[in-house]
This record gives C-alpha cells, structure tokens and sequence, in this order.
C-alpha cells in the first residue's frame, strides 16, 4: 500500500477506473467502494475457501485483508486452491497469497499470520479486524472463531464444504434494531462425536465447489462491509453441487447459547486436550530413533491416492479403517503416526492411545 495512502481521502484516478463497474452500480457508488477501503477483514484458513475469497476480496477493493495458516503449499492443494501455482509449492500459503494479492491489488494492505487460530492468540489477532471470514475445515476452529467473534463483536462469515456439498451463513451481524443476530453455536449447538464426520481430505472435495461456495462468501463480505442488500444472517444456504440445488434454510437464538470465554475446543469437540495431546518426533530425530530400533512403525494415515503421491513406509491404514484393522499393528512396538497436516495423524493417535499402545508419536509436519 502507497505511504501516501488514507482510508478517508476519495478515490484516486486509478481506483476510480480500477472500480468503475462497481461505482456505477445502483446504491454502491464511491461511498460504497470507500466503505469496503475501511474495511479489514481477517480471513482463516488459505486453502480451498480462503482462494476465492482472498481473490475476491483484494479485487474489490477491501482496504486491509489478514491471513491466518499455519501450512505450506502442496501439490494436492492445487486441484483447489487456484490461488496458488505450481512455482509456490514449498512456500507458506499466507506468503504466496499475500504475493498474489499485491499482483493483483496494490491498494490492499496484506498482514499474515503464518500460525494455527488459538483460544491463545484470537484476541490479539481478530481485535483489530471488523469481519472474520471462516474458511477452514475443522470444527475447534470453527467453533473458536464463532466465540472469539462473539465476545469481540466481529461478524463472521461461515462458508463450509464436504464432497459435493456447501453451505453459506452470516453470525453475529449487528441488528438496526439493536443486539446480533444469530451465532455458529445457534445453528450447531453441539459439535458432531469425534469421526463422525470426515474432513475433505478424507472423504474428498469437488475442485470447483470450494470456488462457488468461496466466492459467496466474498458477496456476503462485500454486502456487510458496504451495507449492502440483505446478508444470510438468521439462514444458512446450502448447495447441492452434484444436484444443483439449494435451500436457505432460517433458524433462531437458542436461550442458553450464550458465550462468555474461549475455552480448550479440542476438548469440546472430543479431541485431546493440547496438554494431553501425543507427543510429537521430528523428522531428524526420527531418523535417530529409526536407527536405534528396527521395530519402530511408520503408519500413514492418509488415503491411497495421497499414499501414491510420496510415502515414508508402505504401511497404510486410513484414518476412517483404523479402528478394525488395529490387529495389522504390534501394540508392544513404537508407532509414528503422520498424515499431510498432523490433524489426522492426532486422532489417529488418540485411537491407538486408547487402545492400549503405549509408545505412539506423531511426525512434526
């Protein structure tokens, strides 16, 4: 962003033409587009969701955008996340999105956070944004920034996908009558028993889907932002990609609902606690301990089709069939248990843990 720049000066010759089809829209105009450069939105997550709508987003004109990820990127990510090429492999997705993002816009100031949403660090982080648009694919983080958003007064922009299917809300929006509107906790009171659900690398995801249901959440941004139409809040829309149908669907404030802290969500999804989670070995030291005993397990637990693509031992068992082939492995030997972004790899871990193995690490990712 130009040292000269000030979110209350007019539009400059270039953003005057750079958004022209935007001032000329009915109701938008210059104050519209001077709204959406106030605007800082925090997105999380830069993966399949986060593409479109850090996309979107900086080609609007959003005058400050972060970016939460802890991950880099990799050739999987690619089918989706088009944000990305093939010359970012390796690098942190939030480095290459906010290169991409400067390409794209020179207006929209970027700050990245090359680290996982915590209860411990969400204050310090969401404090200075005034929407957070969710875009990632576990339910701890979704529920800690529905209650980070909650207690610190920020809207949310929900966007979620699994296989063919999306779904679309707006939480916590200020009401001209007064007070918010609905929250996550209001829709999904209870989050779903662990392995009840599968996340996108388990059970798969349409390429496209991610962009559709992505870019929506980029209108619904835009609209709050700007103070435009009638954002989803109160209603949840869900598309059907394989179908091609939709429904929005309303739903109401539960009493009870109400969030006064951010607490251990792991252990409320039914996850470890981080204090109880599995000891993690780095890749050198596995390679010590590898040679100090023969009989340590390298157990992948991703799906054949990532099995396929690189591989550190040729035993595989996906997450979802590890429970009833637990006999494929010797509980009295040492099990190293990894995956491609260690969220597998914990439950994983847990599952073993709970069936009487002993000695169980996860590989640093």
């Amino acid at each position: 962003m130009s040292e000269n720049f000030s979110p209350t000066a007019g539009l400059s010759p270039d953003e005057l033409n750079r958004y022209a089809r935007h001032l000329i829209l009915p109701g938008f105009g210059e104050e519209g587009q001077l709204a959406l450069r106030r605007a800082a939105v925090l997105v999380v997550g830069a993966g399949g969701l986060g593409a479109p709508l850090l996309a979107y987003l900086a080609a609007a004109g959003i005058g400050r955008i972060g970016i939460v990820d802890p991950d880099r990127v990799s050739v999987s990510n690619l089918q989706r996340q088009v944000l990305f090429g093939q010359e970012d492999l390796g690098q942190l997705k939030v480095e290459a999105a906010r290169s991409r993002i400067r390409a794209l816009n020179p207006h929209v100031q970027v700050d990245i956070y090359p680290e996982a949403l915590t209860r411990r660090n969400a204050a310090d982080i969401i404090a200075s944004y005034d929407i957070v648009a969710d875009g990632t694919d576990n339910f701890p983080t979704r529920y800690l920034v529905n209650d980070a958003c909650v207690l610190y007064d920020k809207v949310n922009v929900h966007g979620a996908i699994f296989r063919f299917e999306g779904q679309v809300a707006v939480f916590n929006l200020p009401l001209p009558e007064g007070g918010r509107s609905p929250n996550y906790r209001d829709l999904f009171p209870q989050p779903p028993a662990p392995g009840a659900t599968l996340s996108c690398a388990e059970g798969g995801v349409l390429g496209v889907l991610p962009g559709i249901i992505g870019s929506m959440q980029a209108a619904e941004v835009i609209k709050v932002a700007a103070g435009l139409g009638e954002p989803l809040a109160g209603k949840i829309f869900l598309f059907d990609a394989a179908r091609f149908e939709s429904r929005t669907v309303g739903y109401r404030s539960r009493p009870g609902s109400r969030v006064s802290a951010l607490v251990d969500y792991e252990l409320f999804c039914g996850l470890p606690a981080r204090e109880e989670a599995t000891p993690v070995i780095s890749a050198q030291d596995l390679q010590i301990l590898l040679a100090q005993d023969p009989y340590i397990q390298l157990l992948d637990v991703r799906e054949p089709h990532e099995h396929a693509q690189w591989r550190l031992s040729d035993t595989l068992i996906p997450l979802a069939a590890l429970p009833a082939r637990l006999h494929e492995l010797n509980p009295l030997h040492t099990v190293v248990v990894y995956c491609q972004s260690g969220a597998r790899s914990a439950r994983a871990a847990r599952i073993l843990a709970d069936a009487g193995f002993t000695q169980v690490f996860r590989l640093e990712q």
